[in-house]
């Protein structure tokens, strides 16, 4: 309980205090003017957190396949994993707005904390916080702010990626115990300490609608954590397959009610497009700072290549991107906040934030030239950082078809 206190003592400091950012790795964001006060309170002191404590190490956990410990930790005192948590939970209580700003900077610096965040906080704890019962959370939300424990979620499995409502993982019900048996893939956070909320069929008739919410300890009986995926990028982010064989899971651990998993899994992810759209922003604008600060100092022609018109197009296509991507989440994140339904605008910021990664990383690398091509630089693990960003929380087809469909839903009422 005093490490909860001294975390929400910490991130109202935060809150409450400009800290300088002297020696800043990143310009400041040109339309900071657009946010309230706090945020941008929150936006100076989350830059100082990160160039001082998370961006120097990332070259390290990327390399090294490397959990990176020493940033969880400094995250979890500066109150990081309980942002979005009420403060009657010992939370930070801050809105999805301050959460679009954090993810962003965050993955500025490190874009493997950035998705160990977006998982424990958008998959994890949000669905427990607006589905779960009083005792749900005291139990898995509030041991959990802190960085110690950290959750995952699971719905992917080896048969099923985009297909949501097909989960061939079951439950069933025993007396007082939900048995579950299956696979899930692609489990970020799924081999640290911490429970899991599972997507499983209860009744395959009734076919998405059919499949219920559980929270899953770990470890439990039965509960197999395969190995690290050996990944292309976000590489000191654990990512795993679990097992469950013959699970039992106490009834008092269904989320929300039986047959309402899939219901509880789309607004899940529709809050974890806010999140991964932050991580896809960091990333774009980590590029946009690399490419600038070389172009500024490297010479050709004699005279720095920033001088170039070429290079000049580059830059400009790159800060456009990025810019209205970071509108699009901000846009995502106040329809949210004011309980407006956000589906398609989180699908946009999601769409446009991961290509403008794709496209910034990429351009960063041509502007640096074969300097972007080695590990010298951190261009090259932008460019593979920002690859995911295109396919978890639903690929990029998937937002298309999500945008369009809500698209159409708004004609139909005309």
């Amino acid at each position: 309980m005093a490490r909860l206190l001294q975390t929400r003592v910490l991130l109202k400091k935060s809150l409450n205090l400009i800290i300088p950012c002297l020696g800043s790795q990143s310009r400041s964001i040109h339309n900071d003017s657009l946010l309230p006060e706090t945020h941008r309170m929150l936006k100076n002191s989350l830059t100082d957190l990160v160039d001082n404590e998370i961006a120097p190490f990332a070259k390290r956990t990327d390399s090294e396949h490397r959990y990176p410990i020493e940033s969880v930790k400094k995250m979890g005192e500066f109150g990081i994993f309980g942002l979005l948590v009420p403060e009657k939970y010992g939370g930070g209580g801050l809105d999805t707005l301050a959460y679009a700003i954090a993810m962003e900077e965050i993955s500025r610096g490190c874009a493997t904390c950035g998705v160990i965040v977006s998982a424990h906080i958008s998959l994890y704890l949000s669905p427990i916080l607006e589905f779960g019962t009083e005792k749900q959370i005291e139990r898995y939300v509030t041991p959990y702010l802190t960085g110690d424990l950290i959750g995952s979620f699971c719905l992917s499995e080896p048969e099923n990626g985009s297909d949501a409502g097909a989960a061939s993982t079951t439950s069933n019900l025993e007396g007082d115990n939900w048995i579950i048996n299956g696979s899930k893939m692609w489990v970020t956070n799924g081999s640290l300490n911490g429970a899991s909320v599972v997507m499983a069929t209860s009744d395959k008739a009734k076919k998405h609608k059919g499949i219920s919410s559980f929270i899953v300890p770990k470890p439990s009986k039965g509960v197999t954590v395969g190995k690290p995926e050996d990944k292309l990028g976000i590489r000191g982010s654990p990512t795993v397959q679990l097992t469950f064989e013959n699970v039992a899971i106490p009834s008092e651990n269904l989320l929300g009610q039986t047959g309402d998993g899939f219901k509880i899994a789309m607004k899940t992810l529709d809050c974890g497009r806010i999140g991964i759209a932050g991580q896809a922003i960091g990333i774009a604008q980590a590029s946009i700072d690399c490419a600038a600060k070389y172009a500024m100092e490297r010479k050709a022609f004699g005279i720095p290549i920033a001088q170039l018109q070429a290079i000049q197009i580059k830059l400009a296509d790159m800060e456009c991107r990025t810019q209205s991507a970071r509108l699009l989440a901000w846009h995502a994140s106040t329809l949210k906040d004011k309980g407006e339904n956000f589906t398609k605008e989180a699908a946009m910021a999601k769409l446009c934030a991961s290509e403008a990664a794709t496209f910034c990383s990429h351009q960063a690398i041509q502007i640096l030239g074969g300097m972007g091509f080695v590990t010298d630089m951190p261009a090259e693990r932008h460019y593979r950082d920002a690859r995911i960003t295109e396919i978890y929380e639903g690929t990029s087809e998937v937002q298309r078809l999500v945008i369009a469909s809500n698209l159409l839903k708004e004609y139909s009422f005309l």
